[in-house]
C-alpha cells in the first residue's frame, strides 16, 4: 500500500458557502410561503419544497470539514477504498462521505503520544474526524500523529549469553513515516511496534554477557571480544535500534533511536553477583597492593646496598622482606616491636 497525499479544498470557503446556503434556504422557505399566500401556487410550492429539502440535507456538507494541527494526518477511505492521506496543518474540506481510519486510536501504550494533555472527558459535538466543537469528549481521535514519540517499554527478564537472568528496559524513539502502511499493512501499528521491540530486545541481549567475560564472541566474527551489556551500552542500543527497524519497516514506522533505560541482575541472583563483583574488586585491589609492595621492598634493599648502610645476609634479607610485605600488604596498621638489643 502506497501513501497518497490529498490536496483538499479550503475549508473556510466551503464553510461560508454552506452557511450562506442555509441562510438562503430559510429565505426561500419564507418567500415560498408568501407566494402561496398570494395564490402563486406553482412557484411557491417549488420554492417551499426546495428550501425545506435543503434544510433537511444541508448539514451533510459540514461532515466534510476537517481541522488538522501541525504534524497530524488523516487516512481517508470512501466506501472502503483508500483515497489518500490528508496532511499539513489547516482547515480543509473533503468529500463528506469519506471516513477516517486509525485502528490504533484506542490503544494506549506507555509512550508520549498517548498522553492527553487537554484532559477531555465529556461528550463533544463533532463534524467529521478532526473537527469538533462544543462540549468535551472521550471518543478516540482518528488523527494519526506524525510527531516523534517515545515508547518506554516494560522491563523484561532475559538470560544473557552466560545464562544469567538480567532485567532490562529500553526507550524507543519513533514516528510514523508512511501512514498508509501503518494503517492497512498491520492490524495495530502501536501494538505491533511494542511486540517487535520485545522480540528485538531478546534477540540482542542474549548475545552479550552482563559484564565482560572471557572467550565470548558478541560480534559474530569468531573472535572473543570485550563486549558486554554494562560496558558496551551504546553498541548494544544501536544493534537493538537496527533490529527493531528491520522488523517494523513494512509497517511504515521509522525508529530514530533506542536507549537502555534500566539494566540490573534479576533479584534472585543479584546478591550472589554482587558478592562476585566485590570479590573481583578485592582481588584486583590486592594485586595492585602486592605489585606496589614488591617494588617498595626492592627499592629499599637496593638503597641499603647502594649506600652501604648495613650488610645483610640472605637470611636477614628474607626476614626483612617478610616483615615489609606484612606491613605493606596488611589490612590493618601494624604494631612494631622495637629491638633494643643487638641485631644478632
Amino acid at each position: 500500500m502506497e501513501e497518497k497525499v490529498l490536496k483538499a479544498k479550503n475549508g473556510m470557503a466551503m464553510l461560508m458557502l454552506t452557511s450562506l446556503a442555509y441562510l438562503l434556504s430559510i429565505v426561500v422557505v419564507i418567500m415560498g410561503g408568501v407566494l402561496l399566500d398570494n395564490e402563486i401556487i406553482v412557484l411557491g410550492v417549488i420554492m417551499l419544497v426546495a428550501g425545506i429539502l435543503w434544510l433537511c440535507i444541508g448539514w451533510i456538507p459540514f461532515m466534510g470539514l476537517r481541522i488538522l494541527k501541525p504534524q497530524e494526518a488523516l487516512v481517508l477511505t470512501l466506501f472502503g477504498k483508500y483515497i489518500g492521506t490528508l496532511k499539513g496543518e489547516g482547515f480543509y474540506y473533503v468529500n463528506p462521505f469519506v471516513s477516517a481510519v486509525n485502528p490504533a486510536a484506542k490503544t494506549a501504550l506507555r509512550q508520549s503520544g498517548d498522553v492527553d494533555s487537554d484532559g477531555d472527558k465529556g461528550p463533544r459535538l463533532t463534524f467529521g474526524a478532526g473537527l469538533s466543537v462544543g462540549m468535551q469528549h472521550n471518543m478516540p481521535s482518528k488523527v494519526i500523529s506524525l510527531k516523534v514519540m517515545t515508547l518506554n517499554n516494560n522491563k523484561q527478564k532475559i538470560n544473557d549469553c552466560l545464562g544469567n537472568p538480567v532485567e532490562i528496559g529500553i526507550a524507543v524513539i519513533w514516528r510514523v513515516a508512511d501512514t498508509a502502511k501503518a494503517v492497512f499493512d498491520v492490524d495495530n501499528y502501536k501494538e505491533f511496534l511494542s511486540l517487535q521491540c520485545d522480540a528485538a530486545l531478546r534477540n540482542i541481549v542474549r548475545l552479550y554477557p552482563y559484564d565482560v567475560a572471557q572467550n565470548v564472541d558478541t560480534t559474530g566474527d569468531g573472535e572473543p571480544d570485550e563486549g558486554s551489556l554494562r560496558g558496551s551500552s551504546e553498541i548494544v542500543a544501536q544493534r537493538i535500534r537496527d533490529e527493531i527497524q528491520s522488523r517494523v519497516r513494512g509497517a511504515g514506522l521509522e525508529i530514530i533511536e533506542a536507549r537502555i533505560t534500566y539494566l540490573a541482575y534479576a533479584p534472585e541472583i543479584a546478591a550472589v553477583m554482587l558478592q562476585r563483583q566485590q570479590a573481583s574488586a578485592v582481588i584486583d585491589a590486592r594485586k595492585m597492593i602486592v605489585d606496589g609492595a614488591v617494588g617498595m621492598v626492592e627499592m629499599a634493599l637496593d638503597k641499603l646496598s647502594e649506600r652501604e648502610i648495613v650488610n645483610l645476609d640472605e637470611e636477614r634479607k628474607a626476614a626483612m622482606v617478610s616483615n615489609l610485605l606484612v606491613v605493606l600488604c596488611g589490612n590493618k596498621d601494624t604494631q612494631p616491636i622495637v629491638n633494643s638489643g643487638s641485631l644478632y
